[in-house]
């Protein structure tokens, strides 16, 4: 079992892609992503406020793994907070 893992992505980024396809071999696609450039109204605006408090420079992918927050499509960083 691991931590829940959110991934706040946009849909045009490949390094997103990356890190989708790296959660998904690892997690068989067992996390929430959000493509933050499809939300519109308060769904937008409340992905973007969790997005500030765990990333202020707004770079993407974040993805927050339990307690752990990476910043970019980092592989081993990745796997160490999945413990894999």
């Amino acid at each position: 079992m691991h931590p829940p893992v959110i991934i706040y992505a946009l849909s045009t980024c490949v390094h997103c892609t990356k890190a989708r396809e790296l959660l998904d071999e690892l997690i068989d696609g067992d996390y929430t992503c959000h493509y933050v450039d499809r939300l519109t109204g308060d769904d937008r605006n409340d992905r973007m406020r969790e997005l500030r408090l765990l990333n202020p420079t707004l770079s993407f992918p974040t993805i927050r793994i339990g307690d752990t927050v990476i910043l970019g499509n980092k592989d081993v960083e990745i796997r160490a907070a999945l413990g894999v």
